[in-house]
């Protein structure tokens, strides 16, 4: 079995503050984004639709600010509304953990708006901009998940070569014993939690790192290679983050203050069925509307004619 290294969180400890892995792979993510938004400055299409450099670095800006507000929001309400309702100052301690991607996907969804305002575009227009670079993002959020050993799998054979023991999850891995214990006597869990105080789990972080991170932005990258009807490559990518999500969550343990719901999916599992169901509709919408981006400036062209 494999043993995660229990990585120290703090990265850069600086006196009384303290630099976190986790905030430096958020930071590692914005950079990605950067980068490939510049490399898409130079597809044609791209570059005629009237996108520059500027726009790049004010979107960036507004993307921050609706990844934080929107992911802490949705954890609060989608996870824990109950607590943080009985508790609302906690909802202000982000140091604690507790970040959704669905909140703060929306979050951003609601900072594209403000941009796409200011700056005469349609907010399709600007996701479909986004979308391909959304990706190493979601890697880079999912490696600090694996760096600070949180958000694992769930249990798993002892003999799978993927296996893994997750020394923060001890306490987890002991109430599942008590919980199971059929299911853990016919695998021989009860000697492996002996051995080695822990149980085998699937390193769901990397699973995610590698489908929501790697292969979408392979796929959004080489269908964004070409003109797309306006909407399309948006679609795609609710389609491919929610049918990876959907995925992934078979083998990622569920919030233990929920569990599983209805049908025995998880909480993650749910929230992803509506970005399918809206980008399979949004992709048939744009192809049969063909719409194509145009500059801002040409738009107004249009308008005069």
């Amino acid at each position: 079995m494999l043993i995660h290294p229990n990585f120290d969180p703090i990265a850069i400890h600086l006196g009384p503050l303290a630099v976190r892995w986790y905030g430096l792979m958020y930071l590692v993510g914005f950079i990605m984004a950067i980068v490939l938004g510049r490399i898409r400055l130079r597809q044609p299409h791209v570059a005629a639709a009237g996108w520059r450099a500027q726009d790049i670095d004010d979107l960036l800006f507004y993307c921050v600010l609706g990844v934080i507000l929107g992911g802490r929001l949705g954890y609060v309400l989608f996870y824990k509304a109950s607590y943080y309702f009985a508790n609302p100052l906690d909802i202000f301690k982000v140091w604690e953990g507790g970040m959704s991607f669905h909140g703060g996907f929306l979050g951003v969804v609601v900072a594209v708006v403000v941009f796409a305002r200011q700056r005469g575009r349609t907010w399709l227009e600007v996701t479909d901009f986004v979308a391909p670079l959304v990706p190493t993002g979601l890697a880079s959020g999912r490696f600090g998940n694996f760096i600070n050993g949180e958000l694992w799998g769930r249990v798993t054979s002892p003999d799978a070569p993927w296996a893994m023991l997750f020394q923060s999850a001890a306490p987890d891995d002991a109430a599942w014993l008590a919980a199971h214990p059929q299911q853990a006597a016919q695998n021989g869990l009860y000697a492996v939690f002996q051995q080695f105080h822990g149980l085998p789990r699937h390193p769901s972080q990397l699973y995610e790192m590698a489908l929501e991170g790697f292969l979408l932005l392979i796929v959004l990258w080489m269908f964004a290679r070409k003109p797309r009807p306006i909407g399309a490559i948006s679609a795609l990518f609710l389609i491919g983050y929610g049918c990876a999500r959907f995925i992934v969550e078979f083998a990622r343990e569920p919030d233990d203050f929920l569990g599983l719901l209805t049908f025995g999916l998880s909480m993650g599992q749910w929230l992803s069925l509506p970005m399918i169901i809206a980008g399979v509709v949004m992709l048939v919408w744009a192809y049969r509307r063909g719409k194509f981006p145009v500059a801002p400036a040409g738009r107004e062209v249009l308008k005069k004619a």
